[in-house]
């Protein structure tokens, strides 16, 4: 499980480098500062839980049953979470009105917190 985590870690941080460079390049022409302030927070995120999840993945003391919840939980929360941001922050690109998934955002951001609360939660439980 932690090579797939790591490997998960590294594919997430790598794209959130090239989206922030394609933001920073190829959308700064045709989007507002808004929407581009909105896609970059989706960038800033998928950063953050790409370190989480190398973190996760290195742990040693951290049992394989409580990687694999917080690898699934990251997982889908960015995919919810940032993706969705990406899509509604580019949402005047395109013929598709995303803004009928907006509501996938909080369940997204929802599941990136339940990531880290079952990290907090396995630390408060474990015996030392």
């Amino acid at each position: 499980m932690d090579k797939k985590i790591i490997s998960t870690a590294a594919i997430f941080g790598m794209i959130a480098i090239i989206l922030g460079a394609f933001g920073a390049h190829a959308l700064k022409k045709v989007l507002t500062l808004d929407q581009l302030a909105t896609f970059e927070t989706g960038v800033r995120y998928q950063t953050y839980h790409a370190l989480f999840l190398l973190f996760i993945g290195i742990l040693t003391d951290l049992p394989q049953k409580t990687k694999k919840t917080i690898y699934y939980l990251v997982t889908f929360g960015i995919f919810l979470f940032s993706g969705s941001i990406y899509l509604l922050a580019t949402n005047d690109l395109t013929s598709f009105d995303f803004k009928v998934i907006g509501f996938i955002t909080p369940i997204g951001g929802l599941l990136l917190i339940l990531g880290w609360g079952a990290l907090l939660l396995n630390y408060f439980n474990k015996k030392s």
